[in-house]
């Protein structure tokens, strides 16, 4: 038999640091033993991977732990929160940003107005360089140092090239987010873009109120929609990555005509710039020349209408939720989700569209009831995508913590 070639063992030692370092981050701290007994890996392998692990801070001692009845206690383990990374979402009317270190703490979090509409490309991508410029230097100042950096866009992103190839609600087509945006800082970073729908999605996975739900579909509740999908645990992208534009399901052939250039697309009826040209026509999107609302105010407007139940709100609310209702049937049809994540704008009147969306959910459905599919409002806001972005850069450490250099 053949003696295992140099690669393979680099192969093998890079597979094993992330099993090490990702049954920390699930488990929680612990010894070196108890490593071991979990993972089972030989307790010499493991003393030496958390070395590797401490030269690249990924991990960090912490107090002697006992693993058993018997024997010294241990030196524990755990995530370091020495590194980080950034998500921002970038979307027609607002600039989102989370940045966390390893462990999942927020550092910086924020979110402020912002008009797409009224920039350029060139103008845009100036002021997401600022934007990343300023969340990388506050983790900085907050010692943390950043790994990678993630942009959230919505449209069709061509992930390994780091293009959008095209956002028609941004009126963006074919621009190298990455490339631009990497220009002046450190070589070091490691700088990507992705679907603002499919980042959200990891993110409700991994820390939302569905979190490890194997099988979800989480849907965006902004000017657009979009949606990503959770199946069998894993992030579902399509043969060229393009999955996830759920917002343009065909759903009326005679429909309104969507910002795409088709008409009837599910977006037109249950997009945020519908909700608020049917209740709130005089601050409909793409009026006037002042300082665009952030989405939460056009919100708070709604919902203001709705408490004081304003008959043209409240039935535009229940069309609305009808409408989401009948395009979930399809997603619920074509993936037998556990859950559908509702999140943005959806979240925040998820009590006025739920009894409708339900209702058409399990009336159109074709496994419902057996399915036991249903609507769950999501508690992480409109950075959800952001977070995700963030938490892309960590997933990638953990897949293969030897991307991140050594030291000493």
């Amino acid at each position: 038999m053949m003696s295992t070639e140099p690669a393979d063992q680099l192969a093998v030692r890079r597979a094993n640091l992330s099993r090490t370092l990702r049954h920390i981050r699930t488990a929680g701290p612990g010894s070196r033993a108890a490593i071991a007994a979990a993972t089972g890996l030989h307790k010499t392998t493991v003393s030496s991977l958390v070395e590797e692990l401490l030269s690249r801070r990924l991990v960090r001692e912490t107090g002697l732990e006992r693993s058993g009845t018997a024997g010294r206690p241990g030196r524990g383990v755990a995530l370091s929160p020495e590194l980080g990374a950034v998500g921002i979402e970038l979307n027609v009317d607002y600039l989102a940003v989370h940045g966390c270190d390893l462990t999942g703490r927020t550092v910086v979090e924020r979110r402020v107005s912002f008009d797409a509409a009224r920039r350029d490309v060139e103008g845009c991508l100036d002021d997401l360089a600022e934007a990343a410029d300023q969340a990388l230097a506050e983790l900085v100042a907050r010692d943390v140092t950043p790994v990678g950096l993630t942009v959230a866009v919505p449209g069709l992103v061509d992930v390994a090239r780091g293009v959008v190839v095209v956002a028609p609600n941004l009126g963006w087509r074919d621009v190298p987010v990455v490339s631009r945006l990497a220009k002046g800082l450190d070589p070091g970073l490691r700088v990507g873009v992705d679907n603002d729908a499919n980042l959200a999605a990891l993110a409700e996975f991994t820390w939302g109120v569905a979190a490890g739900t194997a099988d979800l579909v989480y849907l965006t509740g902004s000017v657009g929609v979009g949606g990503g999908a959770i199946v069998d645990g894993r992030l579902l992208r399509g043969a060229d990555g393009f999955s996830g534009e759920i917002g343009h399901l065909p759903v009326e052939p005679v429909g309104d005509p969507c910002g795409c250039g088709r008409t009837g697309c599910w977006e037109t009826k249950v997009g945020l710039a519908e909700l608020v040209r049917r209740i709130t026509p005089e601050f409909a999107y793409g009026l006037g020349d002042g300082p665009i609302p952030d989405p939460q105010e056009r919100i708070a407007e709604v919902r203001r209408r709705l408490d004081a139940r304003d008959p043209a709100a409240v039935d535009a609310v229940t069309g609305i939720g009808r409408w989401l209702g009948h395009g979930g049937a399809i997603l619920v049809n074509l993936f037998n989700p556990r859950v559908v994540v509702l999140g943005g704008y959806f979240a925040d009147l998820a009590d006025h569209l739920l009894p409708a969306a339900q209702a058409q959910l399990t009336r159109l459905a074709m496994a419902s009831p057996a399915a036991r599919c249903h609507f769950v409002a999501s508690d992480l806001g409109f950075t959800a995508a952001a977070r995700g972005g963030a938490g892309a850069v960590i997933e990638r450490m953990i897949d293969d913590p030897t991307t991140v250099p050594a030291t000493g």
